[in-house]
């Protein structure tokens, strides 16, 4: 496990700002948000939450003085280093498996010499040590994912192999979640067996309300009885707690909307109904430019091995003004942009059967998170991920300026770029990053119109002569049915397509001189358009390459959505662009260089990725399932030449970045900040001073 690169997340300039009332407003919020980090943990592993308490309790048993403990157990100063960076990547990524990538990673420090350190602490200590140093240092499971000897998933509990009885119980969970209108976000499925002769199937809710229901008994061709159960409580003391805090903020609330989302939040948490989720969604969406920004929720499917199952989140951020105003130019413009996606037909009005006629611009801030838990954090996020709320009402864009920053110091895959281009890579890099995740997040995730029978014999478009596949010729022949969703179709693919959708968008548009204008980028200033478009070619490259780091050669999986999005969009612009890259492998050497043809970059790197993008569109807006599998999963193979390179990616891995985050504190009345160094011992701190019970 490699040391660290550690960002500290700074929120001050903004934070001061604030009046009174909206400080005590984002402390509460932010109090709330961190009350969810328990049930983060219980996601990610059996012994995730153990962990925690195991690092917490031996920082207060020595009171942060770590050198101290360490003189007392007669530990050297290196080894004591090694712990406090697991500590520090655990606690930023929430759990013992890395948030980017789900790959499992144990301390550096031997078992043994861990062992000195406790042997000098408290009995409550060594309690917890006893509970985890098997699970902490033990491999397998090696990742995330569907359940067999080397993965695992707390998102199905009781299930020893991803096999034939997980897949059907999963297929008949989903079966009756639909008949009981029951939303599989914040769900999770346990299996047990009673007897030999009796099988147990939860479908486990998360809310504060406890409740057994019986569903009903299914009896199979051998004679066993399986009994089929709804069961509501799951991490109900952490949302009771988030929902405390909550309480504590609506005395700060700045309007009634806020106050109305915030009580939807809480009924949602209390009784596990999503449709009160959706109706918080919904008030958020038109919640325009707040003072203080905020997410909570179970948001994000990606490491859900089918894909629907959602990791609980919760942000709370202060808008950036002077960044905020470039992004409210972009959506202002945002409108003729979308003209230029490969699938409009027309400028203005009929745009074609799969766009929207009119693109409404979102609600787009730059903020700095104040408070971030999640086991990712992303540099920006597009929510929220309802298509009903998206395609009815809207869907915010944020961009995270703190997180942002530290892509100015991170020159990832960096080896990959030839020496006498390097500092310039470097250099130009965050301006082509910034500018395409933005568009990512605005025009990737806010384009599209999906073909739907929304009610029973109820079309947005006509049946009887549907639209014409671009590809075929010939008249769609799928589109959604009432009540299915984009994640529901498309399973355990949707996210990683769709982030691909998005990544793709963004690289397409990235050329035009006028979005470049909009960030101030001309042919008079000092870093010109045509160098941005040159660099992000690179880094089309270098993140195509660096996403092997994310597939399981083992399992051949892979374990992030992003990094096969990304490794399957550099595969295609090989395969369909002539002369535009060109990779140099020595494995001897374990070198692994790609070169771009500046001259290839309009005439052949363009149309390729507009032809790559024009595929997932038309497949994603018709649930064209089969088509996109056959498609995506091609490209997204590994064959013997890129496992080879991925031998030298991983040798050559980046540091993981992690993030040392800010806390609030109430003296007097008064909502103080308080902020920690970027250090193992800054992170593993400003923990300790979260008092997550």
């Amino acid at each position: 496990m490699a040391a660290p690169q550690i960002f500290q997340l700074s929120v001050a300039s903004s934070f001061n700002r604030l009046d009174p009332e909206q400080k005590l407003y984002a402390h509460h919020m932010s109090r709330a948000a961190w009350s969810g980090t328990r049930i983060i943990f219980r996601q990610v592993s059996p012994e995730a939450n153990s962990i925690f308490d195991f690092i917490i309790a031996l920082y207060f048993c020595c009171n942060g003085d770590w050198d101290r403990l360490a003189n007392q157990a007669n530990l050297d100063v290196n080894d004591l280093q090694l712990f406090l960076d697991y500590a520090a990547i655990f606690l930023s990524n929430l759990g013992n498996y890395y948030g980017s990538g789900d790959q499992k990673f144990v301390p550096s420090i031997s078992r043994e010499k861990l062992a000195k350190l406790v042997a000098c602490a408290s009995s409550s200590v060594v309690d917890l040590w006893e509970q985890i140093r098997d699970p902490m240092f033990q491999k397998p499971p090696l990742s995330l994912g569907s359940p067999s000897e080397l993965t695992q998933s707390m998102y199905y509990l009781g299930y020893e192999d991803g096999g034939p009885s997980f897949r059907e119980n999963a297929a008949l969970a989903s079966k009756i979640m639909q008949e009981l209108s029951i939303l599989p976000e914040n769900t999770r499925l346990e299996k047990a067996r009673p007897s030999a002769e009796t099988e147990v199937l939860s479908i486990v809710q998360a809310s504060v309300t406890e409740k057994i229901s019986h569903y009903g008994d299914v009896n199979n061709t051998t004679g066993n009885t399986k009994i089929i159960r709804v069961v509501t409580g799951d991490h109900k003391v952490e949302l009771a707690q988030i929902n405390a805090h909550l309480d504590k903020a609506l005395e700060y609330v700045s309007n009634s909307s806020q106050y109305e989302m915030i009580r939807n939040l809480q009924e949602s948490f209390t009784t596990g109904n999503l449709s009160a989720y959706k109706s918080y969604q919904t008030i958020w969406v038109r919640d325009k430019a707040p003072k203080i920004e905020s997410v909570f929720g179970f948001v994000e499917p990606y490491r859900d091995p089918l894909g629907i199952r959602c990791e609980f989140e919760a942000i709370v951020g202060i808008p950036d003004s002077s960044e905020t105003q470039i992004l409210k130019e972009l959506a202002k413009e945002a409108d003729r942009f979308v003209c230029k996606l490969p699938w409009v037909t027309g400028n203005s009005g009929d745009r074609g059967p799969f766009e929207k006629s009119y693109f409404e611009a979102p609600d787009f801030s730059s903020i700095q998170s104040l408070a971030y838990c999640s086991s990712i954090i992303f540099p920006g996020i597009n929510l929220p991920n309802y298509n009903d709320i998206r395609q009815n009402v809207g869907y915010k864009n944020i961009i995270f300026s703190n997180r942002m920053l530290a892509e100015t110091y991170r020159a990832r895959g960096l080896y990959m770029v030839s020496k006498p281009e390097q500092e310039i890579f470097k250099q130009h890099r965050p301006h082509a990053y910034y500018i395409w995740v933005v568009l990512h997040e605005i025009l990737g995730h806010g384009t599209g119109s999906f073909l739907a029978e929304t009610v029973p014999g109820n079309f947005n478009f006509d049946p009887f002569s549907p639209p014409i596949n671009p590809f075929t010729g010939n008249p769609v022949k799928t589109w959604y049915k009432p009540g299915q969703t984009w994640t529901g179709v498309f399973e355990d693919i949707s996210t990683t397509v769709d982030e691909c959708r998005a990544e793709l968008v963004g690289a397409y548009l990235f050329d035009d001189p006028d979005i470049l204008a909009i960030f101030g980028y001309t042919e008079q200033g000092d870093v010109k358009p045509d160098d941005l478009v040159y660099n992000l070619y690179l880094q089309l490259a270098t993140d195509g390459l660096r996403g092997l780091e994310n597939y399981d050669p083992v399992t051949k999986e892979w374990t992030q959505a992003h990094s096969q999005a990304h490794y399957s969009i550099f595969r295609h612009l090989l395969r369909d662009s002539k002369d535009l890259y060109t990779v140099i492998c020595d494995p001897q050497a374990g070198a692994l260089t790609v070169k771009v043809n500046r001259s290839q970059i309009v005439p052949e790197g363009k149309p390729s990725l507009g032809r790559m993008l024009l595929r997932l569109h038309i497949y994603r807006c018709t649930a064209d399932i089969g088509s996109c599998r056959e498609f995506y999963e091609d490209l997204s193979s590994v064959d013997s030449e890129a496992l080879t390179w991925r031998e030298i990616v991983v040798a050559k891995k980046d540091p993981p970045a992690i993030y040392s985050q800010a806390n609030t504190f109430i003296h007097d009345d008064t909502v103080e900040l308080r902020e920690y160094e970027p250090t193992a011992r800054g992170v593993i701190q400003s923990w300790a001073e979260r008092d997550i019970h």
